[in-house]
């Protein structure tokens, strides 16, 4: 998730990368289309199986055994998918393709998603939770703040934002009023749930204080078996208020897969490495850790994954969504291997035992990982200012 403060020429090039991605998405979304729905808004048994229609002769597929999560008035699977980063013809065949995560700030996602919804057959069933990103100090008056909603109403083609998530990068600005706002507009019918996007402890406790009972329900942070900020604090909070956390940074840019397995550490300068990536790598080797643990960390999670016939990345992600706090994991489209869709599957299917969260434990006990509340901050804390000791952890964005 590309969500930045800084304007750096890294996070220009990333952008125009989501660009293409968007555009080559778009050319793919006018190919397809969808026969069969089954995001639900509401609790329901298990969906039957999607089928798609498609030029480019894509056979029907069987959906997994999907899990669920409630988010207010959604019910949403437990897996989203990030829009700027697919170019896979498998586009909307699952459950977890339906959810779409996007942002004002992610290139042309939001009028891609727009486009999309407006040619499908039931645009009722499909979920889209987007961000509004206020990087400088707002006067958040009812009109500023009903013309930012409107405007992601107009991107998405939609009578209502499903979930709308705010990221907010100067704590020092009026956001509890302009939350108030957004509760308004919320109880107006202009938004159907609202959350947050990288708020720490402190300000997510304040603001669902201030809205009362049931009005957030949301906070998407990093979270994942390197990066367990969110177990020091906000989960207690998620706790107390009854919302859920939206994960991303789950599979740390793709390094928590079998492709990395055995594979010597990266050059961090390598062109092969997207700024996500070296963002990951430095927060393994320079404050979690070192290469050589990290492998050792992998060698646990193929062990695992070997007694339940699962790649890495599903015991990553199984060990994150585990948590009573978590409500969905944001993935890439790829999971950090190369089969999508039958990875998902077998993330719900995993079910991790005592002893495989043991093995995990015994190699993360051995990190730096309880150091990274005192070196980076609190979950989000990491887009307010740079990170002392690193050589590049980008204030500019997440995926």
């Amino acid at each position: 998730m590309q969500v930045g403060l800084a304007k750096t020429d890294v996070s220009v090039a990333s952008r125009s990368g989501r660009h293409r991605a968007a555009t080559n998405e778009l050319a793919l979304i006018k190919t397809a289309t969808l026969s069969t729905s089954t995001i639900h808004h509401h609790a329901s048994s298990p969906a039957p199986p999607p089928t798609i229609t498609n030029p480019h002769s894509h056979p029907p597929m069987s959906s997994p055994e999907i899990e669920y999560t409630q988010l207010g008035p959604l019910t949403v699977p437990r897996i989203f998918t990030g829009l700027w980063q697919l170019s896979s013809a498998a586009w909307g065949v699952t459950d977890a393709a339906r959810t779409r995560d996007m942002a004002d700030q992610y290139g042309p996602a939001e009028a891609i998603f727009g486009e999309f919804r407006a040619a499908h057959p039931h645009p009722s069933t499909l979920i889209a939770a987007t961000k509004w990103c206020v990087f400088e100090n707002i006067d958040p008056t009812p009109a500023a703040v009903e013309a930012a909603v409107r405007a992601r109403l107009a991107a998405l083609q939609a009578p209502a934002v499903d979930l709308l998530q705010t990221h907010w990068g100067d704590y020092t600005g009026a956001y509890v009023r302009a939350h108030r706002e957004l509760d308004r507009l919320r109880e107006g019918g202009l938004v159907r749930a609202l959350g947050l996007c990288n708020m720490d402890c402190v300000r997510v406790d304040e603001i669902c204080g201030a809205l009362g009972a049931g009005a957030v329900v949301s906070n998407q942070v990093q979270f994942s078996i390197i990066d367990q900020r969110p177990l020091a604090g906000m989960a207690a909070v998620c706790a107390k208020h009854g919302l859920k956390l939206l994960t991303y940074g789950t599979l740390c840019g793709g390094f928590l897969s079998d492709k990395y397995l055995g594979a010597p550490e990266p050059d961090f300068a390598s062109p092969a490495l997207t700024p996500s990536q070296r963002k990951y790598l430095d927060v393994i080797t320079s404050i979690w850790g070192t290469w050589p643990l990290f492998q050792e960390l992998l060698a646990a999670l193929r062990t695992i994954g070997a007694r339940h016939g699962a790649p890495i990345a599903a015991v990553a992600t199984r060990w994150v969504l585990d948590h009573a706090c978590v409500g969905a994991v944001l993935l890439g489209a790829r999971l950090g291997v190369s089969d999508h869709l039958a990875d998902t599957a077998q993330i719900f299917k995993l079910r991790l035992s005592d002893e495989d969260r043991a093995g995990i434990e015994a190699v993360v006990g051995r990190s730096r990982g309880g150091e990274m509340m005192g070196r980076i901050g609190d979950c989000g804390a990491e887009y307010r200012g740079r990170v002392e000791g690193v050589k590049y952890y980008s204030p500019e964005g997440h995926a």
